[in-house]
Order: C-alpha cells, then structure tokens, then sequence
C-alpha cells in the first residue's frame, strides 16, 4: 500500500452515518474495523453488527445502548461516557455478532465502534471505567498512559483488541518500534491495526511513522491531526510522536486470523537495543 492509501485524513472516509468508517474493504484486509458517529442532541443511529463483534466507546458525551438479536437476546446499557477522550477513561458496551444495535444520545455526543469479524458469538456486555486496567507505559520523553479496555487480557473477545494510548505533548510512544505481522507461536501474532487520533487544542498535531519489515511493506510518515487514521497492515510501526504544548490520543484497534486472541509484538533490533523495550 501507499502512504496515501494508510494515512486517511479527517473526512476521507466520511459519509452520511459516519465521521470516520474503516472497513476490510476499504482497508484491504480482513478483519479489523472502526467506525466514528457524531450524534447531535436527541439523536439515534441504528446498526446490524453483522459478522463483526464490536465495542462502543464514547469519545465525548453519554448514550444509550440498545441490543436486539434473531435470537431474541436483548440488552439495554446506560453509558455515561466522558467530556473528552483527555478527561479519562470511559465505560463501554460490547455487542455480540448477528445483532441490531441503536445508540442514542440525549446531549449529543461522538461515539466509536470498534470491531472485529469473528466467529464466536459472545453475549452483550457492560464494561464499567473504574474496572479499565490503566498502565504507565515507558519513562521520560517515553512515557505515556495506556487505557487496556478491550486488551487481550482484560476484557473477552473473539477476536477484537483494542485500547486508548494518552501521550503527553513533546513524548514519544509507540516506541521503540514494534511489529506484529507474523504468526510465530509464543512470539509474535498477526494483527491488522487501526490508529485513531485526536490533539488536544487548537492546531494541534503529530506524527506517526510505519516502515516497511519485509519489501514493499507498509511506509508512511504522517502528520496527524484530530480524526485522522493510519492503517497498520504490516511492518514496524513507532514512534508516534505528540507536538509539545498539545497531548496526543489514539484508539488502536486490532484483529487477525489467529486462532487464539493475544497481543504478542516484536521491538526493532536497532532500536531495542538502546531502550531495553518498553521501560
């Protein structure tokens, strides 16, 4: 792929449901997707979650979610959501394949869906905040918060994993480079992921860098701002680097073919020499 085609400025895949609406198609690839809907005050949206599992996270204000499915399971989840994804983490809902889904909000707000095809078909969840497993990750110029929401070892999935990553302005993260293009049992898994960003402030941005592990893999230095994305299909991704004076948030969402669900990666050799990893 091209850098054109792994950096999607705000708006490129917008349309009338969605701010933001990555698919496998669109994405070329198989199984992660991530969707962003703004909902204005008293507003409503409805969706079939098909052959996908997905979580929906508010990004900014509250909703209501509503689960319906042929298997006459329903669900209906009270989200209070947050002011903004800088102010902390937020409760969730998890819906189940096979499944209609409404989201309304009374004060208006924007909601993200973050999914996944699978197999299994799990049952309609609440994910409270308190219970978000919050990690410091890194040190110094390094250092930055990793929200575990729907990581591989805190909340069950088929096959979706995702978290929310802060990075204070003028930090890196992201670093050192890793990779997780590969099945290798007990080492490395294979997973197709999704950055999402927003800047804290006006005129904010940042950048991201993904370069290629194997030739003509994925390569691209963006300069990111608030809704923008970069697909990861492949190679070394890091550092993500956030302006001083403005912090810098991104949603990663991920899924691969493995059979089991796990968040395994690889550090860059020249670089994890000199950092010891994450640290």
């Amino acid at each position: 792929m091209t850098s054109t085609d792994l950096h999607l400025p705000r708006g490129a895949t917008a349309n009338a449901q969605y701010l933001v609406d990555i698919d496998p198609k669109l994405a070329g690839w198989t199984h992660s997707s991530l969707r962003v809907v703004g909902l204005a005050p008293g507003g409503t949206h409805t969706f079939t979650t098909g052959d996908s599992e997905w979580i929906v996270l508010p990004l900014q204000g509250g909703c209501t979610v509503q689960i319906d499915s042929a298997s006459r399971e329903k669900g209906e989840f009270q989200l209070l959501g947050r002011e903004s994804v800088f102010a902390d983490a937020s409760d969730f809902a998890y819906v189940p394949r096979d499944a209609r889904v409404q989201i309304a909000s009374g004060a208006g707000g924007r909601f993200a869906l973050a999914g996944a095809k699978c197999e299994r078909r799990l049952p309609a969840r609440y994910g409270p905040a308190p219970e978000v497993p919050v990690e410091e990750r890194g040190s110094g110029s390094c250092a930055r918060r990793v929200r575990n929401f729907a990581s591989a070892d805190s909340f069950d999935c088929d096959k979706l994993i995702a978290v929310e990553v802060l990075t204070p302005g003028g930090n890196w993260s992201s670093y050192p480079p890793h990779k997780h293009d590969e099945h290798r049992p007990g080492a490395e898994s294979e997973l197709e992921e999704i950055y999402y960003f927003e800047i804290d402030g006006p005129n904010g941005l940042g950048y991201q860098r993904v370069f290629p592990s194997r030739e003509g893999g994925a390569d691209v230095l963006a300069e990111v701002r608030s809704g923008d994305a970069v697909l990861v299909p492949d190679g070394w991704h890091g550092p993500s680097i956030a302006q001083p004076g403005h912090d810098m948030y991104y949603l990663n969402v991920m899924a691969g073919p493995g059979e089991t669900r796990e968040w395994r990666i690889c550090f860059h050799p020249d670089h994890a020499e000199s950092t010891g990893g994450y640290r």
